[in-house]
């Protein structure tokens, strides 16, 4: 685990390296991996808040919030979190172990358990009684719904200068943030929990049978960039199938390979 430990978090960019697809095995998983996306989606619209990328950017900022509202997600990343935080002084206990850094990612865990419970269950209330963004959000359900002509205000606030509206959306995700921020660290241990192993997909098949009690909550399946094909990941409780399907377009489905395809699989 302690190996390149910080290999995907310096990696320049997502063309580099293996393609990793993932398929998780929980809804806690699920709802994880989706707003750790939208978050990422979240800053890349946020660099530059004109135009149709200030759009995008409220827009992914009312989805966020949209799943956070669903369930109780903070309870269950900090549950994420304690687990963690007890897996890695387990670590430290081990021989030959970077005991530096294993601290160092200890002292991580802490410090952003110790800012999601002082964010306290209100922290969308921000977001929960602006106006403006539920206006945003109501009409948004409708195609098209948040053109000009349908929302003239949110036209106007667009218009405003960049450091007010900066200022307001910082003041929006400031909230989100420690949810948001703690979930990217649950899904980055889990996903350095494991090394990947080689793995052969026969005639472009592989079927892996779980244990009872094999704890498996993410699956992930690396790929070269250059296979020209890509695995389709079924999952069921006590197991999962890999079968890899080649690009054919977007006018044909594509069609399972027949060959043998080495893989790397890990499960996290």
């Amino acid at each position: 685990m302690m190996a390149d430990i910080a290999s995907e978090r310096t990696r320049a960019s997502p063309q580099q390296g293996p393609i990793a697809f993932e398929q998780p095995l929980s809804e806690r998983m699920r709802t994880f991996l989706r707003i750790e996306f939208l978050y990422q989606q979240l800053h890349f619209h946020a660099r530059d808040l004109a135009g149709f990328s200030a759009r995008a950017a409220v827009t992914t900022l009312l989805e966020i919030a949209t799943i956070l509202g669903r369930g109780d997600v903070r309870s269950e990343v900090l549950k994420e979190l304690e687990r963690h935080a007890g897996l890695l002084s387990s670590y430290s206990r081990l021989q030959d172990v970077d005991l530096e850094r294993v601290q160092l990612l200890i002292d991580n865990v802490e410090a952003l358990r110790s800012t999601l419970v002082a964010s306290g269950s209100q922290f969308m209330s921000s977001i929960k009684k602006c106006q403006f963004l539920s206006m945003i959000k109501h009409r948004s359900s409708i195609p098209g719904g948040a053109c000009m002509f349908d929302l003239p205000d949110y036209a106007y606030w667009l218009r405003l200068p960049l450091a007010e509206r900066a200022g307001q959306f910082d003041d929006w995700t400031r909230g989100l943030s420690p949810v948001c921020d703690a979930v990217s660290e649950v899904l980055w241990l889990t996903r350095q929990a494991n090394e990947p192993t080689e793995q052969i997909a026969t005639r472009g098949l592989f079927q892996y049978h779980m244990e009872r009690n094999e704890r498996v909550m993410l699956v992930r399946v690396l790929v070269p960039q250059d296979l020209g094909a890509f695995p389709e990941i079924s999952a069921g409780k006590h197991r999962f199938t890999v079968r890899f399907a080649t690009w054919e377009g977007i006018d044909t489905r594509p069609k399972q390979v027949v060959d043998d395809v080495p893989f790397l699989l890990a499960l996290c």
